[in-house]
């Protein structure tokens, strides 16, 4: 008597990947993504979607589980993605996303970012420090992260650009992250990064300008302090907004408390916008974002 041999060969490990679209809304959008994953043995883990009837656009953020390839999945899509005229972008759920810190002075947000990278799983792989001062290149050092130090004067601003392109593209660098850069992006720079820059300050503008803000602000006997994160335009300060977050104080603050809640809110809202983008949360709706979160 014969049998026929079982297969003792595992089974293929499934990998989680994350798919980001945004196109003109319309009825069975949803349906044609979620059936064409599934009739490659998707697995949804987590789906969200958003129809900004402002815009008219339609947003959607899938988790999936599948054994297929990126070449599969990217060919099965392919009908999907051009019936329904979709930007998308598929990647690996938890790759960490080379990234690039830019620092002037100010210590608080570099660490924050290193320490979660190092310590809370945040997804970037922080590939390099720019500083247009020295002040912080030990704190690289500590990390173990190259440090590039690109002064910056009225004369020297071309050229410091220059070397910033050079960097991103030596390094592969997916995001810029002004970390308390003190420093202006030009306009054509902002061009060429477009969507790949994030930044971070403090919520006093436009009331408070110039020299010690913090000080501006307590003689004013404010009562919020707050930090806003957002992509770096040509336009200052005025990029699509990722996140926000506010503190409340009293007229018994001095201007030192104010300094250090406003750093303390600072780190914090930067870290959720870096660790949202890096996670696919974030899509562009023209001058605002959608925000998966």
């Amino acid at each position: 008597m014969s049998s026929t041999p079982s297969s003792n060969a595992p089974a293929p490990t499934p990998t989680h990947w994350v798919l980001t679209l945004s196109c003109p809304d319309g009825p069975g959008i949803v349906h044609a993504v979620a059936g064409t994953l599934a009739e490659h043995g998707g697995n949804i883990t987590e789906s969200q979607q958003f129809g900004d009837p402002l815009s008219g656009l339609f947003f959607m953020r899938v988790q999936v589980e599948s054994t297929a390839s990126r070449d599969e999945l990217e060919a099965a899509l392919a009908p999907v993605i051009e019936a329904f005229d979709m930007t998308w972008n598929l990647d690996v759920v938890g790759r960490r996303v080379r990234t690039l810190v830019m620092v002037s002075k100010a210590a608080h947000c570099l660490v924050d970012l290193l320490y979660r990278e190092r310590s809370q799983g945040m997804p970037i792989e922080v590939v390099g420090v720019v500083g247009n001062h020295r002040d912080l290149e030990d704190i690289a050092a500590f990390y173990g992260k190259p440090f590039h130090h690109v002064p910056v004067t009225r004369d020297t601003k071309a050229g410091a650009e220059d070397r910033l392109r050079e960097l991103v593209a030596e390094l592969d660098v997916e995001l810029v992250v002004l970390a308390r850069y003190m420093q202006i992006l030009s306009d054509d720079l902002c061009r060429d990064l477009s969507g790949q820059v994030i930044n971070i300050h403090h919520s006093f503008l436009p009331s408070f300008k110039g020299a010690r803000p913090y000080a501006q602000a307590h003689d004013r006997g404010v009562k919020l302090i707050g930090a806003t994160s957002h992509y770096v335009t040509g336009d200052l300060d005025e990029g699509p907004i990722i996140e926000q977050d506010v503190e409340r104080v009293d007229h018994s603050r001095a201007v030192e408390d104010l300094v250090a809640l406003g750093e303390d809110v600072e780190r914090r809202t930067l870290a959720r916008a870096v660790r949202w983008h890096a996670e696919h949360r974030v899509l562009l709706d023209g001058h605002r974002t959608i925000v998966f979160r």
